[in-house]
C-alpha cells in the first residue's frame, strides 16, 4: 500500500510558498489547502460583523462555526484582508479552532498539500515532505507589491515593507520551523526555479 503523500509548505507572507504548493498539488495531483485564507475569512467576517479585531473571544466564536463559502470571498486576496488575518491569527483559541477542518484535510485519501505557517509544527507533523520556503523581507515586499498593484490595488511598497516586518513579529510564536524541514530560501530565485528546487526536493523525499 503506498502511504498518503501529504506536502507541508511553510513560511512567511510573500515568501513564495503559495505558488510552490499550488504547483507541487498540480504536479502531484494532490488536493490544496490555503491555510492562511482561513485566517483571513475570520478576519473578514470579524470586520463584516464590526467587532474589534483585537477581541480573541469573538474571532474564537465566528472560527468554530467556520464556514467553507467564506473563502470564495475575492476580499480575501487583498491587502487588508492579510492584515485581518495576521491580527487574528495570534489567537490561540481561534488556531484551535480552525485545526481539526486543516487536519482532516491533511488526512485524505492519497494526501494532500497544505500551506501555511505551522503545517509541519502543528497541523500535519507527520507529513513526510515538509519544506520552509524564505525569502529576504524586501524581496518579499516587491513581491506583493507587484501582486497587489497587478490586481489594480493602490499601493505603496514601502508601506507594504512595514507591514510584512509587523506581520513576521506578530507570526513570530506560529511559524516554528520543523527540524526535519528543508529550507527553501526563493531569494535569488525566480519563480520556475523556486518551483523546480521545491520540486526536487519532494522527489527525493519521495523515493527514500
Amino acid at each position: 500500500m503506498i502511504a498518503p503523500l501529504v506536502i507541508a509548505v511553510d513560511g512567511p507572507a510573500a515568501s513564495g510558498k503559495g505558488t510552490i504548493a499550488k504547483r507541487l498539488a498540480s504536479e502531484f495531483h494532490l488536493p490544496m489547502l490555503d491555510t492562511g485564507l482561513l485566517y483571513r475569512a475570520v478576519g473578514q467576517r470579524m470586520a463584516d460583523l464590526g467587532l474589534n479585531l483585537d477581541d480573541e473571544a469573538g474571532a474564537t466564536r465566528i472560527a468554530q462555526d467556520f464556514a467553507l463559502e467564506w473563502l470564495v470571498d475575492e476580499r480575501l486576496r487583498t491587502r487588508a484582508a492579510g492584515e485581518q488575518a495576521s491580527r487574528v491569527a495570534r489567537f490561540p483559541g481561534l488556531r484551535q479552532a480552525l485545526r481539526q477542518f486543516q487536519q482532516d484535510f491533511a488526512r485524505q485519501p492519497g494526501g494532500a498539500v497544505l500551506d501555511g505557517r505551522d503545517i509541519g509544527t502543528v497541523i500535519a507533523p507527520w507529513a513526510p515532505v515538509k519544506l520552509w520556503v524564505d525569502a529576504d523581507v524586501a524581496v518579499r515586499a516587491n513581491r506583493r507589491f507587484r501582486e497587489l498593484a497587478g490586481r489594480g490595488e493602490t499601493v505603496v511598497e514601502s508601506e507594504i515593507l512595514a507591514d510584512l516586518v509587523a506581520r513576521d513579529a506578530r507570526d513570530a510564536p506560529n511559524m516554528q520551523i520543523a527540524a526535519d524541514a528543508v529550507r527553501l530560501d526563493t531569494t535569488a530565485l525566480g519563480v520556475e526555479d523556486a518551483v523546480a528546487a521545491a520540486l526536487a526536493t519532494v522527489k527525493a523525499r519521495v523515493q527514500t
